[in-house]
């Protein structure tokens, strides 16, 4: 079992590898060429800035039993359909139960602005969305 994470825009990389370090599971952050990540700890694949490299490298890296951290609900879809499971930063665990609504919503986002509407964007980072993501995190890597 790995941890493999779309890093680029990551606000938990810190609680990753702590968690990690303390299990001795090998962590993946892939990031593009504008941005630099230097753990001490993680592996730091940097692809092009290219749309969609690193998640395409990410998702030909994944295997069944690894966890994958990520915002971007295609790849997640992706990553369960190679059986392997996956997680965003605020602690929801992307299932088969729940991507058919997020990938619509996702959908239906994109329409609106395309259209010259506006959508609303993520609500500002808590305390409680890491302990959250934590405790999920936590829970995965036990079982």
């Amino acid at each position: 079992m790995r941890i493999l994470v779309d890093a680029d825009a990551c606000p938990v990389k810190h609680i990753i590898v702590r968690l990690a370090k303390k299990r001795k599971v090998q962590v993946a952050m892939f990031i593009d060429t504008s941005h630099e990540i230097n753990d001490g700890y993680s592996e730091v694949i940097v692809v092009d800035k290219q749309r969609d490299s690193a998640d395409i490298a990410l998702i030909n890296m994944a295997n069944m039993h690894d966890i994958i951290v990520t915002q971007d609900y295609g790849l997640a879809a992706m990553v369960l359909g190679k059986g392997a499971r996956a997680i965003n930063q605020n602690g929801m665990i992307y299932s088969s139960g729940n991507m058919d609504r997020l990938l619509f919503e996702r959908h239906l986002s994109q329409k609106v602005r395309r259209g010259g509407g506006r959508t609303t964007g993520p609500k500002k980072r808590t305390k409680a969305d890491d302990e959250r993501f934590e405790a999920v995190l936590g829970e995965m890597l036990e079982g």
